[in-house]
């Protein structure tokens, strides 16, 4: 699994948050666990494979917020409360 993270500014509230998750949803139709946060000014979700950063950006600044960055990391599932 990849975990991609977007830096994203101008989040004020919840349906903010709610429109990225949705735009970022039409971007990548394969994303899961797809999360916003207006505090941290970022989006996350999980891929089985890469994306293409560029088509995501344009995408999330055509919503009306911008995208300050995209990073992408592995990501590996963590058994029950972290331990194994």
């Amino acid at each position: 699994m990849i975990k991609t993270t977007l830096k994203i500014d101008g989040m004020m509230c919840s349906m903010c948050e709610a429109h990225v998750c949705e735009a970022i949803r039409k971007a990548v139709p394969k994303a899961k666990k797809v999360s916003a946060s207006r505090s941290k000014k970022e989006a996350s979700f999980l891929t089985e494979e890469p994306v293409d950063s560029d088509s995501l950006k344009k995408t999330v600044d055509a919503t009306g917020y911008t995208c300050l960055g995209i990073e992408s990391a592995a990501y590996e599932k963590k058994g029950l409360f972290g331990l194994i």
